[in-house]
């Protein structure tokens, strides 16, 4: 049986006045993150099966507090609702009695691997800040907010895998930062669609070009220019995170360089269509996956893992 999603869990007061055990919440977070409706594979074949409940869990949180900010269509219900999240989450902590599945599967995960609250928490701010905030006027707001909305979850993949230290933490950041850019870069004319536009205001203006070009599909040299510049600095921060797939346990490691090249790979593809991703959007073929794949692995087998 297929989970309510959370805007349909949410309006049901049955669901919401459920108490729930650890098994009943495992079973749950299990069947959102393998049936959601997503392209997204929770759980690498190459993750140890001891592992993959924890990622359910984890990814079920984050599946939520997305849904929260984007499927309600109200923007003060949202608010609301996430708000209703945090103060969970804030339960949860204090060591209070689950009162939602994802919370009650989360016990057992919390328990194994000393989850620290605040990347679930900083999760949250960012899905709040999506209510909020639309535009962004240079790179430094939008990685303040990418420390938010993107860097966490790299963190509490490390945790889950047994790594807390700094300079790991520090190889992620720049990894999921990069990932979440080349995501933006990829997906510039969807989210204007969500009026969301995440190329920077002073990158734009800089180049001659402004976010009316983005509504109309406008591609000119000037939104060209504006999209390498954009384009090298996820480059950069993709550079900079590469070794963090040399410091982890090789299966890890072929995770981490498989999302650092596919991201590459994107960045690489916006490049050959001359930087026009207004008319055309930028997409890695199924060969180019398995591709990558293979290579990921070909790498991490004939170097020296931590």
């Amino acid at each position: 049986m297929t989970p309510l999603a959370p805007k349909d869990f949410v309006r049901s007061p049955d669901a919401m006045a459920a108490v729930y055990s650890a098994d009943e919440g495992e079973a749950y977070t299990r069947r959102l993150a393998t049936s959601h409706y997503e392209n997204f594979h929770v759980v690498s074949f190459l993750l140890p099966k001891n592992l993959h409940q924890d990622f359910y869990n984890v990814y079920s949180f984050c599946r939520w507090a997305d849904d929260l900010g984007d499927e309600l269509g109200d923007t003060e219900e949202s608010l609301r609702m996430l708000a209703w999240w945090r103060h969970e989450l804030e339960r949860f902590y204090a060591g209070d009695t689950a009162r939602h599945p994802v919370y009650a599967a989360l016990r057992r995960t919390l328990d194994r691997h000393a989850l620290p609250i605040d990347p679930f928490a900083d999760l949250i701010t960012a899905f709040e800040q999506d209510q909020r905030i639309t535009r962004y006027r240079d790179f430094d707001e939008l990685f303040a907010y990418c420390r938010y909305s993107a860097n966490p979850v790299g963190r509490l993949v490390l945790y889950l895998c047994g790594y807390s230290d700094a300079p790991r933490q520090r190889l992620s950041d720049a990894t999921c930062t990069a990932l979440q850019l080349a995501n933006f870069w990829q997906d510039v004319t969807v989210d204007f669609e969500k009026d969301r536009v995440y190329l920077p205001l002073d990158l734009l203006a800089r180049h001659g070009c402004t976010v009316d070009d983005i509504g109309a599909r406008r591609f000119t040299p000037a939104f060209g220019e504006a999209m390498r510049e954009a384009v090298q600095v996820a480059r950069k921060l993709f550079i900079q995170g590469l070794p963090l797939a040399g410091q982890v346990n090789r299966r890890l490691g072929v995770d981490l360089d498989l999302f650092s090249r596919g991201g590459l790979r994107i960045l690489d593809k916006i490049g050959q269509q001359g930087y026009d991703v207004l008319t055309k959007r930028p997409s890695v073929s199924k060969v180019e996956r398995v591709g990558l794949l293979l290579a990921a692995i070909l790498r991490r087998t004939f170097s020296k893992a931590a």
